[in-house]
């Protein structure tokens, strides 16, 4: 009896370990292992600046109001909330995977217009990170714009998707 208690015990045990991993930042469709590499030493930026490709910034936003957006984002901000405008050059493969600490919406411009998004994943339980999305553009310039965030700080990975 004892022998299938402890089996049973190790087998609830061993789903629960499972489960926590799951509920955490392995609940990401891909992994983030690289945001959550670059997201501490995430240098400062501020809106209207560059980012580029393989690196993080820590962006202090701006209220959305007051804002020059290229085209208005796809989803319209709440009043009372913030955020940012980067350029960014895409690489020849022109896939970029955009990952955000916090909630916020993001859209990327390009030759004038909004590009839809390939592929999202949002984990609210992963700490430090919210949302990753990804985006098939044309190689060249384009604008992140990001809208709608509670807080006035958020960082930001722009990488190519693994």
């Amino acid at each position: 009896m004892k022998k299938v208690t402890i089996s049973l015990f190790a087998i609830l045990a061993g789903t629960s370990v499972a489960m926590a991993a799951d509920s955490g930042c392995d609940a990401f469709k891909w992994p983030v292992t690289r945001e959550q590499e670059l997201f501490p030493a995430a240098p400062a930026a501020q809106s209207g600046g560059a980012v580029t490709v393989g690196q993080a910034v820590d962006f202090t936003l701006a209220a959305v109001d007051t804002i020059s957006f290229a085209v208005p984002p796809e989803r319209a901000p709440a009043a009372g909330t913030f955020g940012a405008t980067a350029n960014v050059a895409v690489p020849p493969e022109g896939e970029l995977q955009i990952s955000l600490s916090d909630e916020a919406w993001v859209d990327v411009i390009q030759n004038g217009q909004a590009s839809k998004s390939v592929a999202f994943s949002g984990v609210k339980t992963c700490p430090g990170i919210r949302k990753s999305v990804r985006f098939k553009l044309a190689a060249g310039a384009a604008t992140i714009q990001l809208s709608g965030a509670k807080k006035e700080n958020l960082k930001v990975a722009v990488l190519a998707p693994e």
